[in-house]
């Protein structure tokens, strides 16, 4: 299951982590979150231990939001080493955001 990433947890989830994050900003009324929501799950299973895979709901987390310039949802961000190394914005089929996160394991 997908990790939930807050304002107050993302420095230590996502930042700080040693592997590779996913980090899908999203909101429940927004309908192509709704799209990409099962395949951020998926992954989250697949990629488990080698790769971490969360969720930001923009309604309730402003600030990470605000951080990262996040303007339209859903944005899909690969973080490294504490960097964005990549991004996905829109419903884009699985296979753009697995081949994305495969480049940076």
């Amino acid at each position: 299951m997908a990790l939930e990433i807050t304002d107050a947890n993302f420095e230590e989830l996502v930042l700080k982590s040693d592997k590779p994050v996913v980090v899908d900003f999203w909101a429940e009324w927004c309908g192509p979150c709704r799209m990409v929501g099962p395949i951020i799950e998926e992954m989250a299973g697949e990629y488990n231990g080698k790769a971490l895979v969360g969720k930001v709901d923009v309604d309730k987390n402003p600030g990470v939001a605000a951080q990262f310039g996040i303007r339209n949802i859903p944005t899909i961000l690969f973080v490294k080493n504490g960097e964005v190394v990549d991004k996905s914005v829109g419903a884009v089929p699985k296979g753009q955001l697995t081949s994305k996160l495969d480049a940076i394991i």
